[in-house]
């Protein structure tokens, strides 16, 4: 028998924290937010950070991306260690593996949709003007914005700009996309839209998520719900 056959599929960690903690001085105080967080994602896994206003959610996306460093731990990105690294390396390592969506869309008004999906491939300066438009073109109608290429944020509804700022983080196939409250300015069906476009991109582009969110039953229809409670991350 082959014995390469008989191995399992060892599929590669996305990305992994070891131990993470995180202090804030107040005065001769020490607040410590993050008291030893672990964390495993795998491709494709859709994971949703939950907890109370205050908990560190944002700050802990914010060292998961490698924009605050940890007091103690470690964080790798696709096995990348991110705070041994120059903050140039970093920035490599973000545009390549890293894809960012927050609550307010943060689109450039003057520009249309295909031009706010076309610009980061433009800024890494990577493919022509011409290629960078084709594959915005193909991510906004994989997001069903084919025919509201050419309107600018403006003249978007409050989901068509998520579905445009969403088709912005994918369009340079990043592993992993972090997202900041994604829902929190839609109604219930828009952000139900949101969610299955979610997990239809994640199995076609084998990308992971993960979703700060205060909507439990946003929450609940990923593939894991966790809460941050006193410091810790706990099943939701």
């Amino acid at each position: 028998m082959n014995n390469l056959e008989t191995r399992p599929v060892v599929k590669k960690v996305v990305l992994e924290c070891r131990k993470i903690t995180k202090e804030f001085s107040e005065g001769p105080e020490k607040l410590e937010v993050l008291k030893g967080i672990d964390l495993l994602v795998m491709p494709s896994e859709r994971v949703a950070i939950v907890g109370s206003s205050g908990s560190g959610k944002t700050t802990l996306l914010q060292l998961l991306a490698g924009l605050d460093r940890p007091s103690k731990g470690e964080v790798l990105l696709c096995g990348h260690q991110l705070m041994n690294v120059s903050e140039h390396q970093q920035g490599e390592l973000r545009n390549r593996h890293l894809g960012f969506v927050y609550q307010f869309h943060h689109l450039l008004p003057e520009f249309t949709a295909l031009e706010n999906v076309a610009m980061p491939l433009l800024l890494r300066k990577e493919v022509s003007v011409r290629q960078a438009r084709n594959r915005a073109e193909k991510m906004l109608g994989m997001v069903g914005l084919s025919k509201r290429m050419s309107h600018k944020p403006a003249e978007l509804s409050g989901g068509e700009r998520q579905r445009v700022a969403i088709a912005r983080a994918l369009v340079a196939k990043p592993d992993l996309v972090l997202m900041d409250e994604p829902t929190g300015n839609l109604d219930p069906h828009t952000a139900s839209k949101i969610h299955e476009l979610m997990e239809s991109l994640s199995q076609k582009l084998t990308t992971s998520f993960i979703v700060v969110t205060h909507d439990m039953d946003f929450a609940r229809q990923m593939d894991r719900a966790l809460r941050l409670e006193d410091g810790h991350l706990v099943p939701a």
